[in-house]
Order: C-alpha cells, then structure tokens, then sequence
C-alpha cells in the first residue's frame, strides 16, 4: 500500500485527493497547510485521518512514500527538494520550478536518492492526449515533427481565480519572475517539448498586456504571447497564449515529412491531416467527407467514454498520478521523461529572459540556497 501525502490544502488540493482516492493500493495518509483550518477541512471532505502544520512533522510522523506538493509555484522547489532528501518520492505541480536550474537540481537529486518526480502536466494525460501518442508512435508523422502550433487560452474572467489575481496586489502569482504567464503557460509548452529532439532550442517571445487589462489599469500581468521556437535540426514552432482570443482554445497541431494531425484538448478530438492531395476537383470534396467521418468517430468515442464513467474532467491528472504510482511499484520510467520536464523549465526560463528584456516582466534573482517550509495553499 502507497502511503500518500498532500502538502497544501487549496483548490487543487481537492482534485488530487479526489483522483488518488480513485486509485487501487494506496492510501491519503495525512495533509499538511500551514493554516489549519485549510487542512482540516481537506481532511473532512474525503475523509483524511491526519493533518500537520508542518512538513518536517509530517515526514516524520506519517512516513509517507509519496508526496503531491500543491502550494504556491514559489515553494515548490525547497518543499520538493526536502521531501526527496526524506526518500519521498515527489508529484510536484505545475509550474515546476522558478527557473530551469532549480529543476535540474530536483532532478539531479531525485536520481541520486533513487527515488522519483513528476509534473503536474495533466493535460499530456487525457484521452485524446494518449490517443495522440498512440498514432505518433505508430509512424503516422512519417518521422520528427516538422513544425507545431501550440495555443492556451486563458479566461481572464474566471471568477475562481483571475478576477482574485486581478483584484490583489498581493496575490502569490505576482511575485513569480513570469507572474500570470508562469502559472499557466507551461501545460502549452510541455506539449511542444515533447517532440523537440534537441535540448537548446533558439527562443524568440513577444509579449503584451491587453487592452482590455489596459482599460482596468492593470500594467503589470502580460496576457498576450507570441513565442517562436526553433531548433538547429530544424524543427520549429509556435507558441500563443491569449487571454482575448475568440474562440478560446486548448489546441496542439503537429506536422510531419508525411502526415500531420490536430489534439483538440477541449473537445476531445483528434483529427488527422493526410499529407496526399486529390487530383482536380476531388480535393474539394472528398476531404470534407473524410473530416466529417472523423468527426463522427470522435462523437462515438467519447460517446463511449461518457456511457463507461470514463470521462471526467481529470481523467488525465488520474491517468498521470496512476502511471507515476506504477513508476514507482515497479521501478520503471516515470510517466513524463526528466528531458521534457528541464526543456520544458528551458524554454520558459527563455521566454521571461525575452520579455525582461523588453521592459515587460520584472526579473526576480533567485536565491537557490533559501530554505523555507512555509506551506500555503493555492
């Protein structure tokens, strides 16, 4: 039985213990919130039998062999650090780290204890996501990716949580070296490093603050990006992230030497884009008919997803917090490769340098040595 703990009692607190309640042989053992009040509430809802205020009691005391650290991006690093040097194995949420060199610090030391890491890049996890891999690994690109387009839309209007951010001078989001862009953007980039081949990618971002944040006298949080990425072997890409784009969309499209495809992630569907035209008029009429099969088949599909209980919005988080379990049970390769996680780290490091640059986001040092076990919530 996997003994499982949960260091910060938030909002997204909630949908881990839901999906890991959901998990055969292992077990909540106990929560940690430096409020609480945050903490046992957590604990009432699931049911959860103890909570701590703090890390190193509960380390001690409730011995867990697995650790999801869901606080403030800021702690990530010096909880995660202090939980693998327990012999902790770590589910880290997004984003990672502050920077890349933290994270090449998580992972150096993970590989020394032995013990193992992950990232909260659900979304890589859902259904069509997997199905994707799946068509991938069959060949279907006809080799490396050639180009991508990665696009994340953000609502600024979700009461939940931008209006808070947009409303508090004070709010923890701030105080990150990429503010809003650094909370959220790393779900759009993870699915582009996934097909880069190399480890240094040349990075080229631009970013703006709306007109609409403009008209409310928000100058600080940059809800416009444009980034492009390029390799030396010459696969590039596009990423755009966008508060106002119209309609918002979660959206991945790959291109091959052969054949391309397209992961709608709000709409579950994937398409796939045949590299062969028709002769003359046939190729106005039989790829219409050949897309609208397609989206048929995703209509059935999910249709089958839904009727099984399979279709909730974290499926992926569960498929992910599953498959990291089965890493550690059965001591193979963790769900999301270590490369992924630092090119990941990389790019995002890449975009903030771009962008301070510019005048457009504050540049925070980072002080690595630090060690705080302040534990908050999201």
């Amino acid at each position: 039985m996997l003994k499982v703990a949960i260091v910060g009692c938030g909002k997204i607190a909630d949908a881990h213990a839901s999906q890991i309640q959901r998990i055969e042989g292992c077990e909540i053992v106990a929560v940690c919130d430096h409020e609480p009040l945050m903490a046992k509430q957590l604990c009432a809802r699931f049911p959860i039998k103890r909570y701590f205020t703090d890390l190193t009691e509960l380390v001690d005391k409730a011995r867990p062999d697995v650790v999801h650290i869901t606080t403030p991006a800021e702690s990530h690093f010096d909880i995660a650090r202090f939980c693998l040097e327990q012999g902790c194995h770590a589910y880290v949420e997004k984003p990672f780290t502050l920077c890349a060199e933290q994270a090449q610090r998580l992972v150096d030391l993970a590989e020394r204890k032995r013990v193992k890491l992950t990232v909260g890049h659900n979304d890589q996890f859902s259904h069509v996501a997997r199905r994707m891999r799946a068509l991938v690994q069959s060949g279907y690109l006809g080799g490396p990716a050639v180009h991508m387009e990665s696009y994340y839309s953000y609502d600024l209007g979700d009461p939940s949580f931008a209006r808070a951010l947009l409303g508090d001078k004070q709010h923890w989001v701030r105080r990150l070296p990429g503010k809003l862009l650094q909370n959220v953007i790393s779900h759009g980039i993870a699915r582009i490093a996934e097909f880069l081949t190399g480890d240094a990618p040349h990075v080229v971002a631009h970013g703006f603050v709306s007109s609409l944040l403009k008209q409310i006298n928000e100058r600080e949080i940059v809800d416009e990006l444009r980034v492009i990425i390029s390799e030396e072997e010459g696969t590039t890409a596009y990423f755009t992230f966008s508060s106002q784009m119209r309609p918002a969309i979660h959206q991945l499209r790959v291109y091959g030497p052969k054949n391309g495809f397209i992961v709608d992630q709000d709409h579950e569907i994937l398409i796939k884009l045949p590299g062969k035209k028709f002769k003359s008029y046939a190729d106005h009429f039989i790829p219409p008919l050949a897309l609208a099969k397609q989206h048929f088949e995703n209509l059935v599909f999910n249709g089958r997803l839904f009727l099984g209980r399979d279709f909730h919005t974290d499926s992926g988080m569960n498929h992910l917090i599953e498959s990291f379990y089965r890493s550690i049970r059965e001591d193979i390769p963790v769900p999301i490769p270590y490369r992924e996680i630092l090119l990941t780290a990389r790019i995002m490091d890449a975009i903030f340098e771009r962008l301070s640059a510019s005048g457009l986001q504050d540049h925070v040092p980072l002080h690595e040595d630090r060690v705080s076990f302040g534990v908050s919530s999201r």
